[in-house]
């Protein structure tokens, strides 16, 4: 039977299970640095206007080129990539780069630091676009070709897969028909990962989270350095007591023109200094939560 996306209101219920993070950790926290500057909508690569999603604002979103627009991308991958990396080089901590593949070609020396640090990288599409609105061959391509420009860029495929926008009633399917994939996070709805069957096949979830998000600065939630920091804390606290019989995931999603300016990087760097400070967290990439459920947690 073809796999349908269904809604599942339960989940694990009352009583999750245990994910048996390892060395006892309370606590598995991922970031997710959203690797895109340079895969976005613009003109110079065919599409009728420039992105202005997530930037400082003053576009009017009109037709044609905002230069304004185009120069806050590049400033993501031409300095917030490298203080973003700094920050996790010098702590030693892991990251996951969700990356668009055509915007990885763009930059061979962001891709020699990926292949050479302590990052997996998952899929995240070949442009930033809407996966919704293309047909299933249109899909299946661009699928194909996101797994193609990642392995050529960085010299190994991608471990996971997330649509920019939400993915279309196809795309898990699809995922699973290419194949080669360890898990997606084409979700929202939990904090540990979770089993599916998608064409006969076991496929493996590991949710996302939009919530410990940096997008909050563009959308006027926070303004400081400090207001990030208080609310990861805060996130952080809750799920670290909750996790003395109940662990969890916890994921950080940044991106490279908002959290990579210097003022927000300073929470960022508080953080990441307050939760290494815990014996029993595990700061990992996504692939290794993905492998961690696999082997604890094997398909039935």
């Amino acid at each position: 039977m073809p796999y349908t996306p269904t809604r599942d209101f339960v989940g694990y219920g009352a009583v999750p299970p245990h994910p048996q993070w390892p060395g006892g950790a309370r606590l598995a926290v991922n970031f997710c640095i959203n690797y895109e500057e340079g895969g976005e909508p613009s003109v110079p690569d065919g599409d009728e206007r420039s992105e202005t999603g997530l930037v400082e604002g003053g576009s009017l979103n009109l037709p044609g080129r905002d230069l304004a627009a185009e120069s806050m991308f590049e400033f993501g991958s031409r300095v917030g990539f490298w203080r973003l990396h700094r920050l996790f080089e010098e702590r030693g901590l892991p990251a996951t780069v969700y990356a668009c593949s055509l915007a990885l070609e763009r930059n061979p020396a962001v891709c020699e630091a990926i292949r050479d640090g302590n990052y997996d990288v998952c899929a995240h599409g070949m442009r930033w676009e809407h996966h919704q609105g293309m047909s299933e061959e249109q899909e299946r391509e661009r699928i194909r070709q996101a797994v193609l420009g990642i392995e050529r860029a960085t010299g190994r495929r991608p471990d996971g897969w997330y649509c920019r926008y939400g993915p279309s009633v196809n795309t898990r399917r699809l995922v699973v028909e290419h194949g080669g994939f360890l898990y997606d996070s084409d979700a929202y709805n939990d904090e540990l990962p979770y089993w599916l069957r998608v064409g006969g096949k076991a496929h493996l979830v590991v949710p996302h989270n939009l919530v410990n998000n940096d997008t909050k600065y563009i959308r006027g939630a926070m303004v400081t350095g400090s207001d990030f920091f208080e609310y990861m804390k805060e996130t952080f606290d809750v799920m670290y007591r909750e996790g003395r019989d109940r662990p969890k995931m916890m994921t950080v999603s940044l991106h490279l023109r908002v959290i990579g300016h210097a003022g927000r990087s300073s929470g960022l760097a508080r953080f990441l200094d307050h939760i290494r400070g815990f014996p029993d967290v595990w700061i990992c990439q996504r692939r290794e939560i993905a492998q961690h459920w696999h082997r604890t947690f094997p398909a039935g």
